[in-house]
């Protein structure tokens, strides 16, 4: 099975349900069930989306879907570390740099994102949710 780190931006299309991204984003959770994948976020994915859901979507509904995410996906932890990785990356956005840190930092190769662009110089495999559709099935 191959491990994926999911970008904070496709778990937001899954919690928002935001157009166009949710068909592809969600089809990626179907990749899950079928034991294809395991899924990665890091715990700064997870205070990002509750941030975000709460301000659109309430508290309440923050929370239920983060408990819902958690129990499909494997959560990785951030650390000092990975914090100093991603300050010494040569990435322009350190929100990214921490992302791709905690993936290296946990051997994970790929990352999926709709932002693929931020992560050229990560040195991981980088797709889009419908390049890794593409490239599963």
């Amino acid at each position: 099975m191959k491990r994926v780190l999911f970008d904070t931006n496709i778990i937001l299309d899954i919690a928002l349900k935001r157009e166009p991204y949710f068909e592809l984003s969600s089809s990626l959770f179907k990749l899950i069930d079928q034991k294809k994948i395991v899924a990665h976020v890091t715990a700064s994915t997870i205070t990002d989306i509750y941030y975000v859901a709460k301000k659109e979507k309430g508290g309440e509904i923050a929370i239920r879907f983060i408990s819902s995410l958690l129990e499909i996906t494997e959560l990785i932890g951030v650390d000092k570390n990975i914090i100093i990785r991603a300050i010494n990356a040569k990435m322009k956005d350190f929100e990214d740099a921490v992302q791709a840190s905690a993936a290296i930092g946990h051997e994970i190769k790929i990352i999926i994102t709709r932002n693929k662009v931020d992560f050229l110089s990560s040195g991981l495999e980088i797709y889009t949710p419908a390049e890794f559709l593409e490239s599963v099935c």
